[in-house]
């Protein structure tokens, strides 16, 4: 479409909602151009992602699994058993298992700061997927406005011509009238 149109269009509606926002133009140039807004929010984030990324995703979804909670309880009671039964006199980490702490410590050192840089990426993305939802929801609610717009102009058009109709049938039987009478 023509820029003419497209501000006249930009203009219009800054007059109606306030000043528009960088996004919100898009939109309605999306719809002067007869151009989808719509996209995969997902696939455009992947394809962002460095190397870091992608195993911090990887180590939250498997430290957030039942099989590393089952992995982990069975990696534990071995060591009890180890460390409790099997190795009685030569344990190399005897009841208190200070080393098991240890490495549990360190493990949940590492573990959390992943998993926290794995769910701030995924809420980037929600909040990537709630502006593009805002942009979908809002060349929706004009689209139909527009369509509203010309069932209006539409109706107005129809009852026009049934006036126009309704006259000529009235003029036609007055002069048929007028016919009779004399």
């Amino acid at each position: 479409m023509s820029n003419e149109l497209e501000e006249a269009g930009l203009k219009y509606l800054e007059k109606e909602f306030g000043s528009l926002t960088r996004r919100e133009k898009a939109v309605i140039r999306s719809i002067l151009e007869g151009k989808n807004i719509s996209r995969n929010v997902n696939s455009i984030l992947e394809e962002k992602w460095t190397y870091g990324e992608r195993v911090a995703d990887a180590v939250a979804r498997f430290g957030g699994s039942w099989a590393f909670l089952l992995l982990f309880a069975a990696a534990l009671t071995s060591w009890v058993i180890v460390n409790s039964y099997l190795l009685i006199g030569e344990a190399f980490d005897p009841y208190p298992y200070i080393l098991l702490n240890l490495f549990l410590s360190m493990l949940a050192a590492i573990q959390a700061p992943i998993i926290m840089m794995s769910q701030n990426r995924q809420a980037a993305r929600d909040r990537l997927d709630a502006a593009h939802d805002y942009e979908v929801n809002l060349k929706a609610e004009l689209e139909i406005r527009q369509m509203q717009e010309k069932l209006d102009e539409l109706r107005e058009q129809k009852w026009q011509e049934l006036l126009d109709l309704q006259n000529r049938q009235i003029l036609f039987l007055e002069q048929m009238l007028s016919r009779l009478g004399d």
